[in-house]
């Protein structure tokens, strides 16, 4: 589903309008990404916790050529479902 797709099925399903739909998710999607930005987790009650994870730096090998590559640690986002979500989809 795109953002686009997101937008029309909320307005359809609310009597919210469109332009406010995609405020929103826009909204949403700041809030979201701040929060993770400053380390915290975020829970969508029935929905999952986003929440950010560090990925040690690694020693890899480059698959063309054989040398060696350090790839640096990084941060990313995890995303775990709750139950309830689980559940909906089993």
């Amino acid at each position: 589903m795109t953002k686009d797709e997101l937008i029309k099925a909320l307005a359809e399903n609310s009597s919210v309008s469109h332009e406010d739909c995609s405020l929103v998710i826009d909204s949403l999607s700041k809030v979201i990404t701040g929060a993770l930005i400053q380390g915290d987790k975020v829970t969508l009650p029935g929905f999952g916790e986003f929440s950010t994870e560090l990925s040690p730096e690694e020693q890899k090998r480059n698959p063309l050529t054989g040398f060696p590559l350090l790839i640096s640690a990084s941060d990313g986002v995890t995303f775990k479902p709750l139950k309830e979500l689980k559940s909906a989809l089993n």
